[in-house]
């Protein structure tokens, strides 16, 4: 690996002699690490992350993409040093009722802050690249929770939402140089003037959702890059600019973790992940909250369905509102509706609650979205529980055959696990896995 010189020298002047135990560190390989989903009870090896009980170690890299429980979401593959959100969420704000992760995609932050909130939190999840939040869209619906909604907005569009978040993520998009060994390209396109641009592209960030951050709400702020200008100095910006407070963290004898003066820092020769920096504050500065229009919100009941989908149901059935529109049932927690619907008006949504499915003519086509949920009444459907050679050839989207089960729509399993849907017509199948999800490698 060739380091650019002027990464060398200012990295040299960061670490002085401990750079280059990290340049050794930056030839070896990458480790792997999977967090696991409580779908199912599921332990993949015996190596635990030791700052996220979820998180473990694997010995080798496999073909994730030939297993199925992967697809239907079991677990995700997230680096192991991002994995300490886990730590930030349950110390600083463990029963936040709302809460955004601003630069989301593909999903890992936000995964792990759906499954560690209580289940009444909502999380607003964006990305700002189009094609990129079809990817979160994707990963969080396979995560099957159901108070999530994902939009596709920049960040100045939620000055609107004047402190409606009690906590904001914000994983910046950064210069990228503790992911050297994992993307040679993030070597190829490092300069110093990048690292400028990308530390006053960050604070500008910072300043367009700052005001969505409720008074004495926690911002998680974190890039995968070693700069100071990019980490702690932003950091420091912010305190001072905008209003805020650090926070400590307990590292829970963790004393790989290296404590700077704004936040904690994972280098790859002392702990056991990627490049890191993480902060956390509180914001100090007065915040106004957002004004809810009532309009709105009467709008959006007037789709209220109370008739049931005849096909399938929900767990905790009274905690939901079904809602018609487009020919589209949607389910939602009724006790967080009113903020659905703000959301839905405030921003460019690209997922919301539980998809349930759609009606076209007298048919209703139950979707993915709703197979996939961990609300789903598996009682009150037809389940194929498949073998992992059919598992395939559905996520394939090829044709596989039930003919000794009834006709209509059935729910494909694996290991216990639901997959999606087939219609089954007797002599064959009409295979309703999303086409924008399938397998395309041949396996």
């Amino acid at each position: 690996m060739n380091l650019p010189e002027d990464f060398v020298n200012r990295t040299t002047r960061l670490l002085g002699k401990e750079y280059l135990l990290l340049e050794q560190a930056l030839q070896e390989k990458a480790p792997t690490s999977i967090r696991v989903n409580d779908k199912m009870s599921y332990q993949p090896s015996d190596e635990h992350v030791n700052w996220c009980e979820s998180g473990y170690y694997l010995k080798e890299r496999p073909l994730f993409t030939a297993d199925p429980l992967f697809h239907a979401g079991v677990y995700y593959v997230q680096e192991a040093s991002s994995m300490f959100l886990y730590q930030v969420i349950k110390q600083h704000f463990p029963f936040a009722k709302t809460v955004l992760d601003l630069c989301a995609a593909p999903g890992g932050k936000s995964t792990l802050i759906s499954q560690t909130l209580p289940q009444s939190s909502l999380l607003v999840s964006n990305e700002i690249v189009r094609s990129r939040a079809y990817i979160l869209a994707e990963n969080l619906i396979k995560w099957g929770n159901p108070n999530i909604f994902v939009s596709n907005n920049e960040p100045k569009d939620f000055e609107s939402l004047c402190g409606f978040f009690n906590a904001i993520v914000i994983d910046a998009p950064c210069s990228g140089e503790g992911m050297f060994r994992k993307d040679p390209n993030a070597i190829q396109e490092w300069s110093e003037y990048n690292v400028t641009l990308c530390a006053a592209r960050q604070r500008e960030i910072v300043r367009s959702v700052w005001d969505s951050l409720a008074t004495d709400g926690v911002l998680v702020y974190s890039t995968c890059t070693f700069n100071r200008e990019e980490n702690e100095d932003n950091v420091q910006w912010i305190c001072e600019e905008l209003g805020a407070e650090l926070l400590t963290m307990n590292l829970n004898g963790n004393n790989d973790i290296t404590v700077s003066d704004f936040g904690y820092r994972f280098y790859p020769h002392k702990t056991r992940g990627e490049g890191f920096f993480i902060s956390v504050l509180r914001k100090t500065s007065y915040q106004n909250r957002v004004q809810r229009n009532k309009n709105d919100i009467k709008k959006a009941i007037k789709f209220t369905s109370k008739n049931d989908i005849s096909m399938l149901s929900l767990h905790d059935s009274d905690r939901w509102s079904i809602i018609l529109e487009n020919n589209q049932f949607n389910a939602y927690d009724s006790d967080r509706f009113s903020d659905f619907a703000l959301l839905n008006k405030k921003l460019k949504c690209m997922h919301s609650g539980i998809l349930l499915g759609e009606l076209k003519g007298l048919d209703f086509i139950p979707s993915a979205t709703v197979a996939l949920s961990k609300k789903i009444d598996k009682k009150s459907v037809e389940i194929a529980d498949v073998d992992y050679k059919t598992a395939i050839s559905f996520l394939k989207k090829e044709a596989i055959y039930f003919p000794d089960l009834k006709r209509g729509y059935i729910l494909i399993s694996y290991n216990g696990q639901p997959l999606g849907w087939v219609k089954n017509l007797g002599n064959r199948c009409n295979n309703l896995y999303p086409q924008e999800w399938r397998i395309r490698m041949k396996l």
